[in-house]
Parts: structure tokens; C-alpha cells; sequence
């Protein structure tokens, strides 16, 4: 390794020991850790000083992209339940299967219109790829208790499943549209259900296997609360290599094997899931320094169409926010909270990794000029700065609204779910707002 890599990562490391000392004072300054490591990643990558020898091309890269994927998938999978909602599945329930494939659908019509030359099958992987959530740009707001039980816990679950749920369509998406750009036509669905059926093996024997071991030696006393830590790491990990390693799909091996690891455990082992939540925590501090690096540095220096941003600014409002309202019809929501919820779907890891992935596949000669790259880094950045900025100003003007306004479903008793380790502030209740009616804290250090 040559003095510019270390050198870079040598600040870098500096960059989140600073960080890690200050977390609690930048987030009341609605400071996020995206936003502080892809300023970082813009100044050290290959657009500003050239510390960080990174590039497209590096397996390295990508290894460690794909991995904090997918440890964050199998821990969230695995202990994130829509079961355990005690009866008020409703919300995320409609979030997840209605408001994610009118998501999908809006953004590839949307996609399309405005680009005719990319075809259906680059507009659907585009749109699938800006899909899901990520609650860590929101941090905020999941972890504030001036926002009702009910808002908070639909947002943190649809946050924790629907990357998961997305990843198989990415996988077809672009199967297809590989096909299409090697001039072949047959044999992409083929490849793409063997990639993901491949990919359930795996996770059936992970998961459920595993975590039949993991339990049966928990029972009889075999295990350390440390080593219970380690063993959840490594199925985590074997999920994704394993899967990767037959020919299947790691993505999908890891969310599946987290969904059958957690019904294996059935809770039990909740606890050092949280380990591997705080390792994949660590990772994607790195890849949103990547994401600078690669993204947004050479993309900010080059030339954009304003089509680009004008579609990025849409993902973010109009294909976020009308599929939100149509599925919470019915439910008696106020307008208000149609718009809370649908403004806060920020865009973040997953879709950076899976951009990585689909560039990997696609190759293009000038991957930063691409226009899935272009499109992807404009939506993603408008979401790292819009909702890290208003996530805590307009959750509390959200959360006293709904107060005042007495009886509404949106103040309906709620179960607190377990809210995902996202950052490294604390969860604070906001002074002069009571506790939500049968909520529990939050917890230290989640979202």
C-alpha cells in the first residue's frame, strides 16, 4: 500500500474518532455521520485530494459495501417482526406491500418519461434501486417521543424490511437490462430465479440450521454472551458468502436467513444481534465514505443534466409521497401525517450498494457520467443533507400538532418495537411531550 492510501485512511480515522467523541453534540445540531463522512469521502477521494485510492473497479471496494449490507440485513430481518406489532400491523403492513411497489411503479413510469432512450428495464432498476428507506438519515426522527408510537414504529420497520424485500426485483431488473445491453435475450429470468433460489438454500440452512445450533447450545450452557455475539456475526456473514459463493444471491440469502433466524430463535437472541448491527454500523460509516469518494465528489466536479436533479427532487416528494397516501387510505390518518411519513423515506446505504452492484454488472466506460449513477448520487445526497437537516425540527412540529389535536388514530396506545442501532446518539424525549401510552424507552444509541 503507497503513502496516499495510508494517508488517507489515516485521517479518515481521525475523521471518526472526532466523531465518535461529538455524536451527541452534532446531532442536536442535526449533524448526521452520512453527512460528516461524505463531506469526508468528497474531500480525500479521487475529486478532491486523492488520498483515497479508491475506485469503481476495486473487488476490495465492493467487498466491504456488500458486506455491511449484508450484516445489516440479516439483523435487521431477523429482529425486526411485523408479528410483533400486537395487532396493529396495519401501518407497516400497508407501507411495505403497497406503498413499496407503487413506489417502484411511479418512479419507473416517472424514469422513462424523462429519459424514453433508457428502456423499461434500466427505468424499473433505476427506481427499485431508490426504493427502499434508510432510517439513518432520519435519525431524528425515529428516536424522538415527541412523534407518536404508531408513526415512529411504522417507520422504523418498513426502514428495516423493504431493502430486503427490493432485492430480489433489483437482482431481476437488472438481469434484464444486462441482457439487453450484451444484445442476448434468453436466459435472464433463468439466471436470475437460479441466483435466487440458490440464494433461499442458503439461507434455509443458515438460518434455520444455525440458529437451531446457536439455541440448543445457548440451552445447555455451551455458549458465552460473547460468543453468542461472534456466532450471530458469522452466520451473518457465511448468509452472504455462502450464497455468493454457489452462484446465489447474497442479498437475498442474508435478509431470508435473518427472517429464519430470528423465527429459529424466536427473539431469544435479540440481544447480540445488536453486535452485529454495531459492526455494520462501523462498516457503513465507511461505505458513506465510498459513497463520497466515488459519487459525489467526481459527479458534483463533472457535468449533470438538470433532468437529473429534477428526477431526484420527484423520488424524493412525488413517487415517495403519493404511494404513502394511497396506502394509508382508509385508516383515518390525518393529512398531516400522510406528508410526515412520506417525506421521511430517505434514501440511503442499500441504494448505494446496489448501485455499486448493478455497475459492476452493467460496466460502463465512464461509470460517474452513467446515468444511473448521476441519478443515483443526486437523490441520495438531496436526502443525506434534506432530511438530516429537518428530521428533528419537523418531528417535534409534527409531534405537538397530533397532541393538540386530542384523539386521533395517530395517538392510539402503541407497543415501542425495538429500535435499530443506526447511529451513535442517544435517543432523547423531548421536554414538555408525555410518553407515548404503553411505549417503552427507546433504548441508547438506536434508530
Amino acid at each position: 500500500m503507497g503513502g496516499g492510501p495510508v494517508s488517507g485512511l489515516t485521517i479518515l480515522a481521525v475523521v471518526f474518532v472526532v466523531y465518535a467523541s461529538l455524536a451527541g453534540s452534532l446531532d442536536r445540531l442535526s449533524i448526521t455521520a452520512p453527512m460528516v463522512f461524505v463531506i469526508v469521502g468528497a474531500i480525500l477521494g479521487p475529486g478532491g485530494a486523492d488520498l483515497l485510492k479508491v475506485s469503481f473497479s476495486n473487488d476490495t471496494t465492493l467487498a466491504i459495501t456488500e458486506i455491511t449490507l449484508g450484516l445489516l440485513l440479516f439483523a435487521d430481518a431477523s429482529t425486526v417482526r411485523v408479528r410483533d406489532l400486537e395487532g396493529d400491523a396495519s401501518l407497516p403492513s400497508r407501507l411495505l406491500f403497497i406503498g413499496l411497489p407503487l413506489t417502484v411503479l411511479l418512479g419507473t413510469v416517472l424514469a422513462f418519461l424523462m429519459e424514453p432512450g433508457i428502456g423499461w428495464a434500466a427505468a424499473a432498476l433505476v427506481a427499485t434501486i431508490l426504493a427502499p428507506t434508510d432510517a439513518a438519515l432520519g435519525l431524528a426522527m425515529v428516536t424522538n417521543r415527541a412523534v407518536p408510537g404508531r408513526i415512529r414504529r411504522a417507520l422504523n420497520v418498513e426502514s428495516g424490511l423493504n431493502d430486503g424485500l427490493a432485492t430480489p426485483f433489483v437482482t431481476l431488473f437488472l438481469a434484464i437490462v444486462v441482457s439487453e445491453e450484451s444484445a442476448g435475450t434468453q436466459g435472464w429470468v433463468v439466471a436470475a430465479l437460479t441466483q435466487i433460489g440458490l440464494a433461499v438454500v442458503v439461507a434455509l440452512v443458515v438460518g434455520l440450521a444455525g440458529g437451531w445450533l446457536v439455541s440448543q447450545a445457548r440451552s445447555h450452557g455451551w455458549t458465552s454472551a460473547l460468543s453468542e455475539q461472534l456466532a450471530v456475526v458469522g452466520l451473518a456473514v457465511l448468509a452472504y458468502t455462502g450464497a455468493v459463493g454457489v452462484g446465489g444471491n447474497g442479498f437475498v440469502a442474508a435478509f431470508l436467513g435473518g427472517v429464519l433466524f430470528g423465527h429459529a430463535t424466536q427473539g431469544r437472541l435479540d440481544g447480540p444481534v445488536e453486535f452485529t448491527e454495531t459492526i455494520g454500523l462501523f462498516m457503513s460509516f465507511f461505505v458513506w465514505t465510498l459513497f463520497g469518494a466515488l459519487f459525489v465528489g467526481p459527479v458534483l466536479t463533472g457535468n449533470t443534466h438538470w433532468a437529473v436533479i429534477g428526477y431526484a427532487v420527484l423520488s424524493l416528494t412525488v413517487v415517495r409521497m403519493l404511494p404513502v397516501a394511497l396506502s394509508l387510505t382508509g385508516l383515518g390518518m390525518q393529512r398531516r401525517t400522510l406528508l410526515f411519513v412520506g417525506w421521511f423515506g430517505p434514501r440511503g446505504l442499500a441504494s448505494v450498494v446496489f448501485t455499486l452492484v448493478a455497475l459492476q454488472d452493467l460496466n460502463p466506460a465512464s461509470p460517474e457520467q452513467s446515468p444511473l449513477v448521476q441519478v443515483a448520487t443526486w437523490t441520495i445526497l438531496l436526502s443525506v443533507v434534506a432530511h438530516g437537516l429537518t428530521a428533528g425540527s419537523l418531528s417535534a412540529r409534527y409531534g405537538a400538532r397530533m397532541r393538540s389535536l386530542g384523539n386521533v388514530p395517530e395517538l392510539a396506545p402503541a407497543h415501542e418495537s425495538r429500535m435499530r442501532r443506526r447511529g451513535l446518539a442517544r435517543g432523547r424525549p423531548q421536554q414538555g411531550h408525555a410518553v407515548d401510552s404503553g411505549t417503552t424507552d427507546p433504548g441508547d444509541e438506536r434508530g
